[in-house]
């Protein structure tokens, strides 16, 4: 399994990272707190506090989304 952390930081980010995750022939979970949601669920992302550090949670290897989880990680180290 990896980890990432990353911010949304946007409804628009949000729906990019959906898009991002539903061409991932895996599953992917979006952790925050004691709460996981189904990163393909656009309603199930947009319910999460987008003011938080969450956390993405994989078993597979895609290099573009990996690419764009990188650029959603560098928002953290902001907040």
């Amino acid at each position: 399994m990896k980890q990432k952390k990353i911010m949304l930081p946007s409804i628009a980010a949000a729906k990019k990272f959906v898009q991002e995750a539903e061409k991932c022939d895996f599953d992917i979970n979006v952790f925050y707190n004691r709460i996981i949601i189904d990163a393909k669920s656009l309603l199930g992302v947009l319910s999460l506090d987008l003011t938080r550090v969450l956390t993405v949670e994989y078993n597979g290897e895609d290099e573009a989304f990996e690419e764009f989880l990188g650029t959603m990680e560098k928002h953290v180290a902001v907040a």
